[in-house]
C-alpha cells in the first residue's frame, strides 16, 4: 500500500490537499468562472434573439429551442428551480428533465406536448422578472446598453447555479494533465485502446485517458476509468493500473460519492481477480472518514501534492 495503511500521515496530508486545492482555486478557478460566463453571455443572447426579447413566448418556440428553458428559468423573478417549475405549470417532469438536456420526449403525444409547453410558457410570462426587462412594460425594444445589462444579469444566475460543475470540470482536466504530464516525462505515451481487446495486450509503456473498461460476469458492462497505464514493465498478471481522478472542494460532497469507487473496485475484482490495481488521485477535501472508508474497501491512493508517489505503483 501506498498511502491507505500509513494513517500518521493523513492528517498532514488531508491538510496538505486542502491547500494545494484552495491555491489552484485561486490561482485559475476565476478565470475559468469568467469563461464561462462570457459563454454563457452568448447563450442568453441568443435566447433573447430566439424569443424577440422575451416578448414571444410560445410553444413553437420551446419546441424549436428546448435548450433555451434554463435560460428562461433564470429570466423570473424569483428564479425557478426545476422542480418549482413542474409543481407550478403541473407538468411532466420526464418533459423538463429533457428540455433542460436541449431535447424534447419522443414518446410524447403531440396535444400532450403542446398542452405541456403552453402552461410553461404561461408561467414564465406571468413572472418575468420586468425589473430586469423594463422594455416588456413600455412596449418598445431594448435599448442595447439595456439587453446587454440583462443578459449579464441572467449569466450571473445561470453561472451561479453550475459553479461547482464548472469548477470541477476544470479540475479534472487539470488532474488529467498532470497525470499525462509527469507519464510523458517517465517515457510513456498516449494511445487510445478499445474496450473490446483484452487489456493484458495493452502496449507496455502506453496510457489511455477516460477509457471503458470492460466488467463483469455474467453481464458484462462498460466502467468509466479516467486512466489506465500499462507499465513498461509488465506486471505479473499483464494487467494495466487503473487511476481515478478526484477532486473535491469541501468535506461533504466527498462522502456521497465515495461509494462509487468501492462498487467500481468490486467490479473490477470480480472480473480480473484480487490483484488489481485501483488507485485514486485525491486533490482536494478529502477528510479522515473518507480516508478510512476508502481503505477499508482496499483501496490505495496518491495525493498529487505528492505525485511522485506514482512510481511507486511501478510507473
Amino acid at each position: 500500500m501506498i498511502n491507505a495503511d500509513k494513517r500518521h500521515l493523513w492528517k498532514q496530508d488531508i491538510a496538505d490537499s486542502v491547500d494545494y486545492f484552495n491555491r489552484w482555486f485561486i490561482d485559475f478557478a476565476p478565470e475559468t468562472f469568467r469563461k464561462a460566463r462570457a459563454e454563457t453571455v452568448k447563450q442568453v443572447k441568443m435566447t433573447f434573439l430566439a424569443t424577440n426579447d422575451l416578448r414571444d413566448l410560445t410553444p413553437d418556440l420551446l419546441k424549436q429551442n428546448p435548450a433555451a428553458l434554463p435560460t428562461l428559468r433564470m429570466c423570473t423573478a424569483p428564479p425557478l428551480a426545476m422542480d418549482r417549475l413542474i409543481g407550478l405549470a403541473g407538468i411532466s417532469k420526464n418533459l423538463v428533465n429533457n428540455m433542460e438536456r436541449g431535447k424534447l420526449p419522443v414518446k410524447m403525444t403531440s396535444a400532450l406536448l403542446t398542452g405541456d409547453l403552453t402552461k410553461i410558457c404561461d408561467i414564465l410570462i406571468k413572472l418575468l422578472d420586468r425589473d430586469i426587462f423594463p422594455w416588456l412594460e413600455s412596449g418598445s425594444g431594448p435599448a442595447d446598453q439595456e439587453r446587454d445589462r440583462a443578459a449579464a444579469i441572467i449569466a450571473d444566475r445561470l453561472c451561479n447555479t453550475v459553479s461547482d460543475p464548472i469548477i470541477r470540470n476544470a479540475q479534472e482536466q487539470r488532474q488529467l494533465a498532470r497525470i499525462s504530464q509527469y507519464l510523458d516525462q517517465h517515457g510513456y505515451r498516449e494511445q487510445d485502446y478499445p474496450s473490446s481487446k483484452p487489456l493484458t495486450d495493452m502496449k507496455p509503456g502506453t496510457y489511455a485517458l477516460r477509457m471503458n473498461v470492460s466488467a463483469g460476469t455474467s453481464h458484462r458492462v462498460n466502467i468509466p476509468v479516467d486512466v489506465v497505464i500499462q507499465p513498461t514493465k509488465l506486471r505479473q498478471d499483464g494487467l494495466p493500473v487503473f487511476i481515478e481522478a478526484k477532486s473535491a472542494g469541501d468535506f461533504t460532497n466527498t462522502n456521497k460519492r465515495r461509494k462509487e469507487e468501492a462498487t467500481k473496485m468490486r467490479q473490477l475484482r470480480e472480473t480480473y481477480g484480487d490483484r488489481v490495481v485501483y488507485v485514486l488521485f485525491l486533490c482536494g477535501y478529502f477528510g479522515s472518514d473518507y480516508l478510512e472508508y476508502e481503505a477499508s474497501e482496499g483501496i490505495d491512493w496518491v495525493w498529487e501534492h505528492r505525485i511522485n508517489d506514482l512510481a511507486q505503483l511501478g510507473l
